[in-house]
């Protein structure tokens, strides 16, 4: 597969919640999270959060077409804390998707192994012997009355690379605009990846507070 080259993204990083420790921002698609080895995809999350705030770290990652809610440390001990709620999977998160078809079911759990394809690289794969358990569950919030998409509410219970994107093929429904897992309709029908990180619930590191962050989806 050829090298990934990030067009140009016009699209701006929303502050949503901001104190001496931490940052809440709104990425927007079409932004890599950090940024690549090669200069023209030197344009990413952290590469313009470092321009205002030098000590800015990523706590976690969201994909390049994806949008919505990231968590940012602002020196390490915050980073180091907020690492270990993820590790601990104290730290929960919900997405808006639209995928393609008509959903069976309203609700469900999505529980496939996901290890990498060594062969089709930056390719991720379901594979029983070698893969890391990856357990997602959903909820249809909206059926498009053709039948041509469904709208749902995902929770990752776990947070494996592409997970969310890997497992809806895998069920015969793939979020529409994805490059990567697709069919030979879902991806022409959106311009952009229609998956958004809507809802983030933590423990401040420093006062302790429980946030319920929320940023709605623009689709």
């Amino acid at each position: 597969m050829a090298e990934f080259i990030a067009p140009p993204c016009d699209g701006i990083i929303e502050v949503l919640y901001q104190d001496e420790h931490l940052l809440l921002i709104n990425k927007p698609t079409g932004l890599l999270s950090l940024s690549g080895k090669n200069p023209l995809n030197k344009d990413s999350v952290h590469y313009r959060l470092v321009q205002d705030h030098p000590s800015a770290t990523l706590v976690h990652r969201l994909d390049f077409g994806t949008s919505g809610i990231m968590l940012v440390a602002l020196n390490k001990v915050v980073n180091g804390l907020l690492t270990k709620q993820f590790q601990q999977r104290t730290i929960t998160k919900s997405y808006t998707a639209v995928l393609y078809g008509d959903l069976l079911n309203d609700c469900g759990d999505i529980e496939l192994p996901i290890a990498k394809d060594s062969d089709h690289f930056p390719l991720m794969k379901i594979c029983h012997d070698s893969g890391k358990p990856a357990h997602s569950q959903y909820q249809v919030i909206e059926r498009h009355q053709q039948g041509l998409s469904t709208r749902v509410t995902f929770t990752p219970i776990t947070g494996r690379t592409h997970q969310l994107r890997l497992h809806s093929q895998q069920i015969g429904h793939p979020i529409l605009g994805c490059d990567l897992y697709h069919n030979e309709h879902s991806q022409q029908m959106s311009s952009r990846l229609m998956l958004h990180a809507n809802e983030l619930s933590f423990t401040h590191p420093m006062t302790e507070q429980r946030i319920n962050a929320v940023c709605p989806s623009p689709f």
